[in-house]
This record gives C-alpha cells, structure tokens and sequence, in this order.
C-alpha cells in the first residue's frame, strides 16, 4: 500500500518570537514493513541554520534555528510510503512459545553477559515509571508459562475493552499511573500503560510514533487535514543462535498487532522509550509569550489527493530533503 502523509504543525504567537531552536522528529523510518519514497520538509520562515542527523534510537530527526523574528511558524513535513501486511512468524520460530519468565530471565543482570541493546528499555524512562501498580494491572494476562506474545495480545485486548478512549480526557504529560487510574484516555496514554506494565514485569516495551489510515464515512470525501498523529507499543522477544530476535508491535487503541507493524494501514515514524524521546517537535524560544497551536494531518492513498488542496500553500523556501 502507497500512503502519503503531509503533518503540518503552525505556530501563532501573541508577540514576536527573537530568536528559536527546533528539534524535529517527522522524518518516518525504514523497516521491514515500510520503505520510505519521498519526504520532505518545508519551514516558514526559512530557518537560519539546519542540521540533520540520527538519534540514539535510530530515528531521523532535524535541528533548526531562527535568528530573526518572527509571529508565525510553520513546519510542513511531507512523506510517501510503501507499506506492506504484517509478516507472519515463520514455522519454528523460536518466539512462538517462548513464556513471558524467559523472557523476564533473559534481561535480569548478569555479570559478563553480553549487551543486548533491548535490555534499554527495560528500564523507567522520563514518563512511565515502573511501578507495582501497572505489575499488579496486567498479571491476570500474564499466567504463568504463558508465552510473551499470547500474553502481552491478552493486555492489549485488556486495555483495549476496559479503558475508555476518550479526546482531551488527558493532557500531553499526564502521567501514565493517572491516566490508569481514572481508566481513560488517548493513544498515547494507551501506549504509556501498556509499556508501563511490560516494564514493570521486567519486560522489553518501546514507544512507537506514527499515523493510521483512517475511512472516511460511506459516500463522503475524505477531510484534508482532519487526521492525528498515532501511537503503539513493540514488545521485544530475544532470539536464539541461530535468528535474532524481534519486535512486535501491539495497538492496544485498535486492537491490533503485527510482526513489523500492526498493519498495511500503518505508518512508522519513530521509535523511543516514550512519547518524550519522539516528540514531533520540540524546542526553545526566547520571546514569543502565549501562542496557539495548529495542527492538521492528512494521510491518504496518493491517489485520493489528486487535484485537491492539501491545505494552506507551502511557502516558497527551499524543502529539506
């Protein structure tokens, strides 16, 4: 499946904003599932300063700086993907009945054992502590000799069915325990739960930043601009001498999960320990005072958008490959 994702964040500050410094992750990533075609970025008014480079994570991010000022920012990030169905699990593969203790076995410190790089997220980060209270949520999942995936698809299917989805319910940096607590919230919340719980059981979870195809309603036009930004978990399962081990995505927002992602419908933008690590963009400014924030998000088939304005014209500075 081809999809194309235009993200488009504005800034509309009170006062001018002297000077700024950006940092963005919008770039999406190559995986097993995905190939990126096109991409693109496009800032107004045109940065003083740009730099690019990969993260910690593996992820593509962007750095740039403003020196003059400005009441208005608009970043444009523009990217065709090819996407293709999750992969199924080869026969014998040994993650197919490797129990969820194993696993915990596997990632307990030993002195000389050789690193491992998914052993990083087993740990708290910034926004999801681990805690006895996520460990106590999730066990009725995690019986044991339960193998990791059968259990960690039975706490997606929990989260999915007990919490409630619901817009505005939390705030950008609600912590996790809160959003447990009152037993709603959004994706993100979704997501920071689900790893929340993973970790606390001594397992490996990562962030996962993207976007979903979304249908519009029978017999009406898709809305330019009317998408989200999306997020899942990966769970982490070690491999033996013989294949490596692998991640595999579970959405506990849809219910859905996936060797390589959760679906064809799916777009990987970038991956980290949480929602801060992958933060579309962040920055500081010096100026600026309050501001509103608009953000408009389209991913579609490229065909679908033929002739239609996308949204407001892009301005005219050169595009960041």
């Amino acid at each position: 499946m081809e999809l194309r994702v235009r993200h488009r964040t504005t800034y509309h500050y009170q006062s001018p904003v002297d000077m700024a410094q950006h940092m963005l992750h919008l770039s999406p990533r190559d995986t097993p599932t995905q190939r990126v075609r096109a991409h693109h970025l496009v800032i107004d008014p045109p940065p003083a300063a740009t730099h690019q480079t990969g993260d910690a994570f593996g992820n593509q991010r962007t750095f740039f700086a403003q020196q003059a000022p400005h009441d208005t920012l608009s970043v444009l990030a523009d990217s065709t993907v090819q996407t293709q169905a999750p992969q199924p699990l080869p026969e014998g593969a040994p993650w197919r009945g490797m129990t969820w203790e194993r696993v915990r076995e596997h990632f307990r410190y030993r002195v000389n054992a050789p690193y491992e790089p998914a052993a990083g997220f087993v740990f708290a980060s910034p926004l999801v502590p681990r805690d006895d209270a996520f460990s106590d949520w999730a066990r009725p999942a995690f019986e044991a000799g339960t193998p990791l995936l059968q259990a960690a698809r039975a706490l997606m299917e929990r989260i999915h069915s007990e919490l409630v989805y619901e817009t505005a319910s939390t705030e950008v940096n609600t912590p996790p325990l809160d959003a447990l607590a009152q037993g709603k919230g959004v994706c993100q919340d979704f997501a920071h739960i689900m790893i929340g719980c993973l970790r606390s059981l001594g397992l490996p979870a990562r962030y996962v930043s993207g976007y979903l195809l979304t249908q519009p309603p029978p017999g009406r036009p898709r809305l330019i601009g009317a998408d989200a930004s999306h997020a899942w978990v990966s769970v982490y399962v070690p491999g033996s001498e013989e294949q490596e081990g692998q991640w595999f995505d579970f959405d506990p927002t849809n219910n859905r999960c996936g060797w390589g992602s959760p679906g064809e419908d799916y777009v990987t933008l970038a991956i980290g320990r949480d929602f801060s690590d992958v933060s579309p963009m962040r920055g500081v400014i010096q100026g600026g005072a309050q501001h509103k924030l608009d953000v408009a998000v389209t991913v579609a088939p490229p065909a679908e958008l033929e002739g239609r304005e996308l949204d407001t014209p892009a301005p005219k500075n050169p595009s960041i490959e």
